[in-house]
């Protein structure tokens, strides 16, 4: 696979650069409330710029229907994205069309142009490879080669993430590089103790890389909307609580398989509605009342939790223990993330909404080694699944 550090080495200077970058940020309105992945960019995005590339910068945001929804334009991203760069950013109203193309024939070494949503084109997505194919084709002619920095999208066999790379020089972007270099610490020969810490709402969305991990771990702590099949599978009641039921005999499988290896919280912070201002309570695990609603892990669960991640060498964290967007049921998150901010050891957040929690919560990102971009790239990549737009980079 080349990299960026092939393609400056190569030379840039005046050179058309298609970036394949994740701005698929947070929006409240117009408002961006958390601009992580933006900034994640920059270091790409300044070095093709600091060799006088041309650079035409290319995303999704949201899932609009393959047609223009003005609830998910790209504009709030491009006016972030000229305040970090601290220079003019061109922004074009359209994916391939007369704005587009304006924008790219617009820029002078060292500039950047920012397309409208990917996903406002049908070709972006679609199952049918012609489509697909004569999209890659559209945004392909705006450029001499291509830059893939954008991994929070590699799972997906989309037209620019995949399609593009067999039309043009492609690379890797640093990014992209530095998450398969983490990822692949994590499924070799990782330092022991090794313990992996999921989250999140459902058993299914985490089942193949439990089942991957399981063999290798020393320890895997349990949390989140998840915890409570897992529960419902020890023969605890869960009231309320988020059950997958279909997901239960699954778990008593798991935990007979684990060899006490699956650690599950041993309390829980309960509402008797999912609200900021709910009645909160704090129960035993086995004693989680009819009418109670399990919002997060309790203390007790965070002290056993913390105590297990004090040795490890190597920590994969992915998913909230809690409901941590709303304050009576943020303790859990907060106290695991920064339990694994003392790890000594080499500690990894997993994308998505363990990113967030982080950011939202104010614990400071240098405390983990490394904060992935791409939560659903990250755990497929770990379960062993092939990713599309790497096997393009590759070819």
């Amino acid at each position: 696979m080349k990299t960026l550090d092939d393609l400056l080495s190569e030379g840039v200077a005046g050179r058309r650069v298609l970036l394949r970058a994740d701005l698929n940020v947070p929006l409240d309105g117009e408002k961006i409330t958390d601009d992580g992945r933006i900034r994640a960019v920059l270091p790409t995005l300044n070095a093709l710029r600091e060799g006088g590339a041309r650079v035409t910068v290319v995303s999704h945001l949201g899932r609009p229907k393959g047609e223009p929804d003005p609830k998910y334009t790209l504009n709030p991203v491009a006016k972030r994205l000229e305040e970090l760069l601290g220079t003019s950013v061109a922004f074009a109203a359209d994916t391939v069309g007369e704005s587009a193309q304006a924008a790219v024939a617009g820029l002078g070494d060292g500039d950047v142009a920012l397309l409208e949503n990917l996903r406002f084109n049908k070709g972006e997505t679609s199952k049918d490879e012609a489509e697909r194919g004569a999209f890659a084709a559209q945004l392909a002619a705006f450029a001499d080669v291509y830059v893939d920095d954008a991994f929070g999208a590699v799972h997906r066999k989309h037209a620019s993430v995949y399609d593009v790379a067999a039309l043009l020089p492609h690379y890797a972007g640093g990014l992209v590089e530095r998450e398969l270099e983490v990822l692949s610490r994590l499924t070799g020969e990782a330092e022991r103790p090794y313990v992996v810490v999921l989250g999140g709402s459902k058993v299914s969305d985490k089942l193949a890389v439990i089942e991957a991990l399981l063999p290798k771990v020393d320890k895997l702590l349990i949390g989140g909307g998840m915890c409570f099949t897992f529960l419902k599978a020890q023969g605890h009641e869960v009231g309320k609580s988020l059950l997958q039921e279909e997901m239960v005999d699954t778990c008593k499988d798991l935990l007979q398989r684990a060899d006490g290896k699956i650690v599950l919280p041993s309390d829980v912070v309960t509402g008797d509605k999912f609200a900021a201002d709910a009645t909160v309570k704090t129960v035993a695990a086995g004693e989680i009342g009819a009418e109670d609603l399990g919002l997060d892990i309790g203390p007790e669960s965070v002290s056993a939790f913390a105590a297990a991640l004090e040795p490890a060498k190597t920590v994969f964290w992915n998913g909230p223990m809690g409901v941590f967007e709303l304050a009576p049921f943020a303790a859990g998150t907060r106290g695991v993330a920064e339990a694994i901010t003392k790890v000594d050891g080499f500690t990894v957040v997993g994308g998505g909404d363990s990113a967030a929690a982080v950011r939202a919560l104010g614990i400071p990102e240098d405390g983990f080694s490394h904060i992935s971009t791409g939560g659903g790239a990250s755990l497929e990549y770990l379960e062993g699944k092939q990713l599309p737009g790497i096997t393009a980079l590759e070819a």
